[in-house]
């Protein structure tokens, strides 16, 4: 049976001063509805370019893409893609329930799909914990706050498939991994398909239905990790050993993609 994601044989290259660069070759990826994938893998190996072909915004130049069995770019006009960028990108002048409103509010009479309406949205806020910073500025609120408006933006869409282009790489530690357990709480209420770009091994396994390695030179898929933890995830099995050991084996994989 077809993924709802299917990438078929995509290959993708970008003229550059020293001529043309292939940042990715021969990538095929299938990804069920629902399912979370992570991608991982060393800088120049084509993650953030496999995320924005999926989502419509660049153009295989060989091979195939469908989302629901639809051109990306035929997905997009559907509204079917939600965006959650490494920064934040909230608009200074307005209210975290503005801000959070805003993708809704933009798109209105143009989705086709549930969104949330605003009482709703209030909701999503005061559960990721913002109930007291509803009409705060973002220049009032904290890196870590800041993501959670934008993750309640993206979700407040209803779209089935969100694109994330490693949105918590700026945090500190701490607050990286609580926002890990956010997402997978937000996600456990909608079930959307994620797509995931991440340079951390251990968020990767615990985010993830399964891991994808990439390799440069050109980007491609060198191996995919099947993660074999119970759902719903908890900060306990950081510490088990089929946790550890799905680490070390995407710790070896990327370092054995490295060698020439």
């Amino acid at each position: 049976m077809p993924g709802f994601v299917e990438v078929e044989q995509v290959t993708k290259a970008f003229d550059t001063r020293r001529g043309p660069v292939v940042a990715l070759a021969g990538v095929d990826l299938s990804i069920a509805r629902g399912e979370i994938v992570s991608l991982i893998g060393p800088s120049g190996c084509g993650k953030s370019t496999l995320v924005r072909l999926v989502g419509g915004l660049l153009a295989p130049d060989h091979g195939s893409l469908r989302v629901d069995g639809q051109d990306p770019l035929v997905a997009r006009a559907a509204k079917s893609f939600a965006l959650a960028p490494q920064s934040p990108a909230l608009l200074g002048w307005r209210s975290v329930r503005d801000n959070a409103r805003l993708l809704v509010r933009v798109n209105r009479g143009a989705e086709q799909h549930p969104v949330l309406d605003d009482a709703a949205i209030d909701d999503l806020l005061r559960e990721v914990g913002l109930g007291d910073f509803l009409d705060a500025r973002p220049r009032q609120l904290s890196g870590g706050m800041r993501q959670r408006v934008s993750l309640v933006r993206a979700f407040a869409l209803g779209a089935p498939v969100l694109l994330m282009d490693e949105p918590f790489a700026a945090l500190d530690e701490i607050t990286r991994a609580e926002m890990r357990y956010l997402l997978l709480r937000l996600w456990s209420h909608h079930r959307s398909t994620i797509v995931f770009v991440t340079h951390s091994i251990p968020e990767a396994v615990m985010l993830s239905d399964r891991v994808v390695v990439m390799a440069p030179r050109p980007g491609r898929i060198v191996a995919v990790e099947t993660i074999g933890l119970d759902r719903p995830r908890h900060e306990a099995q950081e510490d088990s050993v089929a946790f550890l050991g799905h680490v070390a084996t995407i710790r070896r994989a990327l370092h054995e993609a490295m060698v020439p």
